[in-house]
């Protein structure tokens, strides 16, 4: 075939690092390895924390559910959907070694968000290793 089954692998950054969790989570057969830079990885614990926390509500519900002209606290309901949509909600799957690249001023998709996915795939005797780039932002350069 065209593809080696024994070496695909998944890279992405902010959303396409959400996506990489994703899919090495919920597709623990087919990925091997994985790297993610500044990726959201746990919805609800981002949603105080970004400088958008709109796209917390439009990713778990879909357009239309996020009001602009408030902010009401959420509700122990939406934290719940919020974490079951988000990479964390799988990472007891996540076989593929993996590699996590922050940039600490990061306020877009704060660093804890990796930092968090790091103790919880080292948790469970993932292979994880964690970059640190202490000046850099959501672009690290």
């Amino acid at each position: 075939g065209i593809v080696d089954a024994s070496r695909v692998g998944v890279c992405g950054g902010s959303h396409g690092g959400f996506l990489a969790g994703h899919a090495i989570g919920q597709h623990p057969d087919l990925f091997k390895v994985a790297a993610m830079r500044n990726p959201v990885t746990n919805i609800a614990s981002m949603l105080t924390a970004t400088d958008i926390p709109d796209w917390c509500y439009v990713e778990t519900f879909g357009c239309g559910y996020y009001d602009f002209t408030k902010f009401d606290p959420p509700t122990g309901q939406e934290l719940q959907s919020m974490w079951e949509a988000s990479p964390v909600a799988h990472f007891e799957n996540v076989r593929a070694p993996t590699l996590l690249a922050l940039g600490m001023s990061d306020r877009r998709v704060p660093p804890s968000q990796g930092v968090e996915y790091f103790h919880a795939l080292r948790s469970k005797g993932v292979d994880t290793n964690l970059l640190v780039y202490e000046k850099d932002d959501h672009a690290i350069e």
